[in-house]
C-alpha cells in the first residue's frame, strides 16, 4: 500500500466526494438486498397451498426491529393475498423489485458521477507535479535519461495509474463494502452454513493472489521496453535526414522491430494472466456455489440448524450477489500489481533529488556592478572530474572568450555561471558574493543565453521572442527583431511576427532560427550574456547576418563567448585557453599568438590571418 501514499494524499482534499461515494455505493446495495431479500416470503405465500397464519411482528429502528424486517414482508404479502388475491400481490411485488431496482441503478449512476471528478482530478495533479518536477530537476538529470523514456512515463504510465490504480482504489472501495454487507446478510440468513462459506473464501483468495504476485515485474518490463520504444521514435523522427542520408533505414527498422516485437512478447504474458482473473474468480466462486448447495441443500434436507426451503433459496440469490464484486476485487488485484510498477517508474523522476537548489535565506540579485569570479573552482560528474582550479575573474562589460578542442570544458564552466550545475569545490562570486546566496530566478533573469543549437517552441515568432517575459509590447519584440537582424525575413513572411515556425522552428532556415534565438536574448536586456558556439553550425552569410546580431548585442554587457571560429573571438577583452578541464593559457588574441602556445596551434589550424 506504501506505494500508493501519494494517490491517496491526493485523495485527501476529496473527502467529501468519498463520503458520497460510500454513501450512494451503500444505497445502491441496500435496495440491491431489498428486491432480493423480497423474494423468500413471495416464493412462499405465492406457490405454497398450505395457508400460514402469521401474526404482525414489531417494527422499529432497533436491532430486533431490523430482524423482523422479513418476517414482516411475509406478513404484509399473506395479507395481501388474503385480502386481494394473488394475482394482485404478484403485480404488487413486482412493482416493488422495479422500484429497488431503479433506485439501486440510480445510485450507482450517482457513484459514478461522483468518482470522475476524483479520478480526474487525481490525474490532473500526478501530471502537474510530474511536469513541475521536470522543471525543477537539474540538467544532469536528463544526461542519465532517454527523452522518450521520460514522455513514456508521462503519458502511458500515467494512463496505467489512471486506468489500473484508480481503478483498483474504486473497486477497494466498493466492492469489499458491498461484500461484507451481503455476508453480513448471509450471516444473519444462516450462521452454521455462513461459517463453512468462511472457510472457503480465504482459500480461493489465496489462490487468485498467487497468480497475480509476477504482474508487476512483466508491467515494469513493459513500461521499459515501451520507453526504449519511445527514444528510438524521438531518436528517428529527429534525425530522420541524418537516417536516409547514410542509408540507415535498415538499421534503425530492425533496431525498432526488436525493441516491438520483446514489447509484444512481454504484453501477451501480462495480458494472459490478467484476462485470467476474472475467469478464475468466476469458476471459483461456481465451486464454493456448489459447495454451499451439496452442504445448505443437508441441512435443509436433514432439517438441521433451523434453515428452511425458502431461507435456503434466498440464501443462494443472495450469496450470487458476492460473484461479481468478488471478481471485480480480483481483477482490482492483478490492475495494482501493473500500477504499482507504473507508479514506481513515475515515483523515480519525483523523488530524484533536486541538488541545484535555493538557499533557506537566499536573496535577489537585483544588479550586476562590478565582476564575476571563479576562485579555485572544480567540478565534476558522476564523480569524473570536468574543471579543476579555475581561477578566472570577468569584469562587467568585458567579453571573455572560452576556446579549446572538444571535451575540454568550455561549456561546462559557462554552464556553471547560471548554475545549471552547481561547482563541485571553489566558489562563483558575482559582487564578491557567492552564486548560491541569490535565487536562481534571479540569477539567471540577469542572463541571456544563446545556444550553438537553436531551441524554438512551436508557436509563433513574437511568442519565441518574447519567451518568459510576460506583458511585452510588440514595439519591443520588434525593436529586437532588429537588433538580431532578423527583421528582414520575418516582415517577408505572410503572417509576420504571428507566423508559426513549427516543431523546434522546423518552418525557417538556420540562421532564421539563430537570429530569433537572439532577438530572445536582447529582449531580455540582460546584463550577462553567455554564448555558445552559435555561429559554428552556420553557413557564410548566416554568419555574417548572426555574428553582426551578436556584435550588436554584445555593446554594453559582460559576455562569455565559446566559440571553435577562433576569428569570430579575436576582439575578445581576453582568451581563456582550456585543456583537460584546466586554463592552459590566457591573454590577448595578439599575446597568446605571439606565445606559440595551443592556441597558435589552434589558430594555424583554421588559417585565422
Amino acid at each position: 500500500m506504501k506505494r500508493f501514499e501519494r494517490i491517496l494524499f491526493y485523495l485527501r482534499s476529496q473527502q467529501k466526494n468519498i463520503v458520497l461515494y460510500v454513501v450512494f455505493n451503500l444505497l445502491s446495495i441496500l435496495f440491491s438486498l431489498v428486491s432480493l431479500a423480497m423474494l423468500s416470503p413471495i416464493l412462499k405465500l405465492l406457490f405454497t397451498d398450505k395457508k400460514e397464519v402469521i401474526a404482525k411482528p414489531a417494527m422499529s429502528f432497533s436491532l430486533e426491529g431490523l430482524q423482523n424486517a422479513t418476517e414482516y414482508f411475509r406478513y404484509y404479502f399473506n395479507e395481501l393475498i388474503s385480502q386481494e388475491g394473488a394475482i394482485y400481490a404478484l403485480g404488487t411485488a413486482c412493482i416493488i423489485i422495479i422500484i429497488a431496482i431503479f433506485f439501486k441503478n440510480l445510485f450507482t449512476y450517482l457513484s459514478f458521477r461522483v468518482l470522475a471528478p476524483m479520478r480526474n482530478y487525481v490525474m490532473t495533479k500526478l501530471r502537474s507535479d510530474l511536469y513541475a518536477k521536470i522543471l525543477e530537476l537539474p540538467i544532469g538529470f536528463f544526461t542519465e535519461q532517454k527523452k522518450g523514456d521520460i514522455i513514456s512515463r508521462m503519458s502511458n504510465d500515467a494512463n496505467e495509474i489512471e486506468w489500473s490504480v484508480m481503478s483498483t482504489l474504486e473497486g477497494l472501495i466498493r466492492d469489499p463494502l458491498n461484500i461484507l454487507i451481503i455476508l453480513g446478510v448471509l450471516i444473519y440468513i444462516s450462521p452454521v452454513l455462513s461459517v463453512f462459506l468462511l472457510v472457503l473464501l480465504p482459500i480461493t483468495g489465496f489462490l487468485i493472489g498467487r497468480i497475480s504476485r509476477s504482474l508487476k515485474k512483466q508491467s515494469t518490463a513493459s513500461a521499459e521496453e515501451l520507453g526504449t520504444l519511445m527514444s528510438i521514435l524521438d531518436e528517428t523522427l529527429g534525425g530522420l535526414r541524418v537516417i536516409k542520408a547514410f542509408n540507415a533505414e535498415k538499421i534503425l527498422r530492425s533496431r525498432f522491430f526488436s525493441t516491438n516485437n520483446n514489447l509484444n512478447h512481454i504484453r501477451n504474458k501480462m495480458n494472459f494472466r490478467k484476462d485470467l482473473a476474472s475467469p478464475m474468480s468466476e469458476f471459483m466462486g461456481v465451486m464454493v456455489l456448489s459447495c454451499i448447495l451439496w452442504f445448505g441443500g443437508r441441512l435443509v434436507l436433514g432439517h438441521e440448524a433451523g434453515l428452511k426451503g425458502d431461507s435456503f433459496v434466498n440464501y443462494i440469490l443472495i450469496f450470487t450477489q458476492i460473484i461479481n464484486p468478488a471478481k471485480s476485487l480480483s481483477t482490482a488485484f492483478y490492475n495494482a500489481q501493473r500500477g504499482s510498477a507504473a507508479i514506481q517508474r513515475i515515483e523515480e523522476i519525483l523523488q530524484a533529488p533536486v541538488t541545484v537548489t535555493d538557499l533557506p535565506n537566499a536573496k535577489n540579485l537585483t544588479q550586476f556592478e562590478h565582476s564575476i569570479e571563479f576562485k579555485n573552482v572544480g567540478f565534476s560528474y558522476n564523480d569524473t572530474p570536468i574543471l579543476k582550479n579555475i581561477n578566472l575573474t570577468i569584469q562587467k562589460g568585458k567579453t571573455i572568450a572560452l576556446v579549446g578542442s572538444s571535451g575540454a570544458g568550455k561549456s561546462s564552466l559557462a554552464d556553471l555561471v547560471p548554475r545549471f550545475h552547481d561547482v563541485t569545490s571553489g566558489e562563483i562570486l558575482i559582487d564578491g558574493i557567492n552564486i548560491k546566496s541569490y535565487t536562481l530566478h534571479s540569477i539567471r533573469s540577469m542572463m541571456g543565453i544563446v545556444t550553438q543549437e537553436p531551441i524554438l517552441f512551436n508557436d509563433t515568432i513574437a511568442g519565441n521572442i518574447a519567451l518568459g517575459i510576460d506583458n511585452v509590447n510588440d514595439q519591443a519584440i520588434e525593436h529586437a527583431a532588429k537588433v538580431a537582424n532578423a527583421l528582414d525575413f520575418i516582415h517577408k513572411k505572410e503572417e509576420g511576427f504571428q507566423t508559426n515556425i513549427g516543431d523546434r522552428g522546423g518552418k525557417l532556415s538556420g540562421g532564421e532560427r539563430q537570429r530569433v534565438t537572439i532577438a530572445r536574448a536582447v529582449l531580455k536586456n540582460p546584463p550577462i550574456l553567455i554564448l555558445d558556439e552559435a555561429t559554428s553550425s552556420l553557413d557564410t552569410e548566416s554568419e555574417r547576418l548572426v555574428q553582426d546580431a551578436i556584435n550588436n548585442m554584445m555593446q554594453n554587457r559582460t559576455s562569455i563567448v565559446i566559440a571553435h571560429r577562433l576569428s569570430t573571438i579575436r576582439h575578445a577583452d581576453e582568451i581563456i585557453v582550456l585543456q583537460k578541464g584546466e586554463i592552459a593559457e590566457r591573454g590577448t588574441h595578439d599575446d597568446l599568438l605571439a606565445k606559440g602556445g595551443i592556441y597558435r596551434k589552434l589558430v594555424d589550424m583554421q588559417e585565422v590571418k
